[in-house]
């Protein structure tokens, strides 16, 4: 355990962001899993709009800082990929 007094301070701070980070993160994967799961019903009208929403939460978590703009644009781009797969089928 840290002794001076900043260093304590800068453990709450990075357990407080922490948390943060991991409820974006979640939140995320549950967008993630949503476009998954209506992209695998067969629900195209569904699963164009979870895309949206999706790709809509992933770009606020890049830009917050949480994941690397370049993870949020490859997530991005994997998830249009399965989308346009589909419509084509």
């Amino acid at each position: 355990m840290a002794n001076i007094k900043s260093a304590k301070k800068r453990i709450k701070v990075i357990a407080k962001k922490t948390a943060i980070n991991n409820v974006r993160r979640s939140q995320m994967k549950t967008a993630i899993r949503r476009f998954e799961e209506a992209l695998t019903a067969g629900n195209m009208e569904e699963a164009k709009a979870t895309f949206q929403s999706a790709q809509k939460k992933i770009s606020k978590i890049a830009a917050s800082g949480t994941i690397h703009k370049n993870a949020a644009a490859r997530k991005v781009s994997k998830l249009s990929k399965k989308l346009n797969a589909a419509m084509n089928v």
